[in-house]
């Protein structure tokens, strides 16, 4: 049976936002909301806003839309309900976590972040040398922006409490092997925390698979709503000092001090509606569990987004000009590049003039764009709305800019 191909133009319906004939390549730095989304958050500020807590009427049909936003933050992830904290950003659940993690460490005990990352999954746990933890980099190789295991295993030691790495690069776009990082950390007593922001909606991922022990995403990359995604192994939740009022005691409540923002968990939920959607337009009914469906679309994602990204990386190749950041091999789509004699602002204008949404800067991985010795760099990000009649507008458009 021949495996279908995704209906880019069923995808783009659900869209509102494309209406406007911009060509939208900056998905790395948040996607567009799809209609089920849209429908869920206003329907839930309109006729269910209630406190969730109680039992009456209101209340129940509250909290069955937000424990369907939950459910589908699980799902995403492989895991359950009770293990995903929701808030309001990944740098702020990734500094949350960092405050609850802090009292199973000692002075001189030493935690790895790399150069690679987002800020994120960097600032909170350098923030740790203020209790006298050793902060050691993990350094990306000058020229391509990558990361080498053999660098980490130079750094690991008996030492090494915690190793900080992202999945993907929202700047070098290569996918690391975080479950082979996962296994060098366990071999030294280490924890692993991921920051799976640039990887997460192009790929249905199995945490538990990848042996880590801290997973972050951002459901608003993820066509959702503007929320942080946290997933904390619950043998280490237990471990974890408290960060909420003294008499909320069972995980998720203690890594998420304050209530959530009922809207745009409510909201989550159309995420699922919207996944389903592409299933059953691409599939058919059926009665697959949840993560045997979404693993089915995002499988036509994945092939989707790869067949336009080698278009752009085949173009920005035939240019003298260019500087392609990151290798050849399993890269997401996020493709960013400098160009002689240009800076990132001067490129992203003229892209911007012909209604072409790209970005340019460093994306909160400053210390990533410092490393490769630019002020910046320019990013075009796919994501599966996007099609061929895009690409080939980005094309023209950079023919006309870039020099030979």
């Amino acid at each position: 049976m021949t495996s279908p191909t995704l209906d880019v133009a069923f995808v783009r319906r659900q869209f509102p936002q494309l209406a406007d004939g911009t060509a939208f390549f900056e998905n790395a730095g948040g996607s567009l909301v799809p209609e089920p989304v849209r429908k869920r958050l206003i329907d839930f500020v309109s006729h269910s806003f209630a406190q969730p807590s109680y039992d009456s009427a209101p209340s129940r049909v509250s909290r069955q839309k937000i424990a369907d936003g939950k459910r589908l933050a699980a799902d995403l992830l492989g895991v359950e309900p009770e293990e995903i904290v929701l808030g309001p950003s990944t740098t702020l659940n990734f500094y949350v976590l960092s405050h609850a993690l802090r009292p199973l460490f000692q002075p001189g005990d030493e935690v790895i972040v790399t150069d690679q990352d987002h800020e994120a999954n960097v600032g909170a746990w350098r923030r740790l040398s203020e209790f006298g933890l050793v902060i050691r980099e993990w350094q990306i190789d000058r020229k391509t922006g990558e990361l080498r295991l053999a660098d980490l295993d130079k750094l690991l030691s008996a030492k090494t409490k915690l190793v900080c790495v992202t999945h993907c690069s929202n700047v070098v776009g290569s996918v690391n092997d975080v479950a082979a990082v996962a296994q060098r950390a366990k071999k030294v007593g280490a924890l692993t925390i991921v920051d799976g922001v640039g990887y997460a909606p192009h790929h249905l991922i199995d945490v538990r698979a990848l042996g880590v022990d801290a997973y972050a995403c951002s459901a608003y990359k993820i066509f959702g709503t503007h929320l942080g995604i946290l997933w904390v192994h619950p043998d280490l939740a237990k471990r974890a000092r408290p960060q909420a009022h003294d008499f909320l005691t069972t995980v998720p409540q203690t890594l998420n001090p304050g209530g959530l923002t009922y809207e745009l968990v409510a909201g989550l939920g159309g995420t699922g509606d919207y996944l389903d959607l592409l299933y059953k337009h691409h599939f058919g009914s059926g009665d697959n569990s949840p993560r045997t469906r979404y693993a089915r679309v995002f499988k036509l994602i994945e092939d989707h987004e790869r067949k336009l990204g080698a278009r752009i990386v085949d173009f920005l190749k035939s240019r003298k000009s260019v500087r392609l950041i990151g290798e050849d091999g399993a890269r997401a789509p996020i493709i960013c590049f400098t160009v002689a004699g240009k800076t990132s602002t001067e490129v992203a204008k003229a892209l911007f003039d012909r209604k072409i949404a790209v970005g340019h800067g460093h994306f909160y991985a400053k210390r990533c764009v410092d490393a490769l010795g630019v002020e910046g760099v320019i990013r075009i990000s796919f994501a599966h709305y996007n099609d061929d009649a895009e690409v080939d507008r980005l094309i023209q458009a950079l023919s006309e800019i870039l020099p030979s």
